[in-house]
């Protein structure tokens, strides 16, 4: 099956290149580019794409709102957050409104072709780079008004070893990383993502990671892993 895929970046040449660079690969099919947000989430209307790959920072309308309106008119619609910044404040605001990943822009042809693969399959895609960055930036801050610390109640229904796994998840670690890290085999961390995701209502990875940041998962203190198994 092709991915349908809409490139929006204010960036000519960027968006030019990206476009060259997945339209390129088989099974890839790039339907529509966008010069700002309002027309990635027309495009989005008139061509209903399988992934959008979303600059952040446009004129009128930014990636963060053209995310938020195309996740809650299709759905179906995967979003990538391309970011220029391991320190983008936008990508926060991106996982809020619903993003299925986010990506460097430096990423090399092999990983973008790669990442839209994943998000088309229903998987997320999570840089470590940004990643690490934005939970430096969490606990930096503390719990705040949009972090209000670890009462959500959606972490209460989680063990010990599970809030331990989705810190690990929201810290940018594949499946393999934590298992490695923890000892464990990959079809039990695989376990404990699957029964994460069900009991805080995430969609995906992305999601979670979101959960997790505005908890305040990330800014508390570790339990032990294991403890409370």
């Amino acid at each position: 099956m092709t991915v349908r895929v809409v490139v929006a970046d204010d960036d000519a040449l960027l968006r030019a290149g990206v476009a060259l660079v997945l339209g390129s690969e088989d099974g890839i099919e790039v339907v529509g580019e966008a010069a700002d947000g309002l027309q990635a989430v027309e495009l989005c209307r008139a061509t209903t794409p399988d992934v959008v790959l979303m600059d952040v920072r446009m004129p009128g309308i930014d990636g963060v709102e053209a995310t938020r309106r195309i996740v809650a008119e299709r759905r179906a619609t995967r979003v990538l957050v391309l970011t220029t910044f391991h320190h983008d404040d936008y990508v926060w605001g991106a996982l809020r409104a619903g993003a299925a990943g986010f990506l460097l822009k430096r990423a090399s042809p092999e990983r973008l072709i790669d990442a839209v693969q994943t998000l088309a399959a229903g998987e997320s895609v999570l840089d470590p780079a940004v990643t690490r960055d934005l939970v430096g930036q969490i606990v930096a801050a503390g719990p705040g008004r949009d972090r209000p610390g670890p009462t959500d109640p959606r972490l209460a229904r989680l063990t010990a070893r599970e809030r331990e796994v989705l810190r690990q998840v929201a810290e940018g670690h594949s499946n393999a990383q934590i298992a490695g890290q923890f000892l464990l085999a990959e079809s039990t961390v695989k376990t404990h993502v699957k029964r994460i995701l069900a009991k805080i209502d995430a969609r995906d990875r992305a999601q979670a990671v979101a959960i997790a940041y505005q908890s305040g998962l990330m800014a508390s203190e570790g339990d032990a892993f294991g403890a409370g198994d």
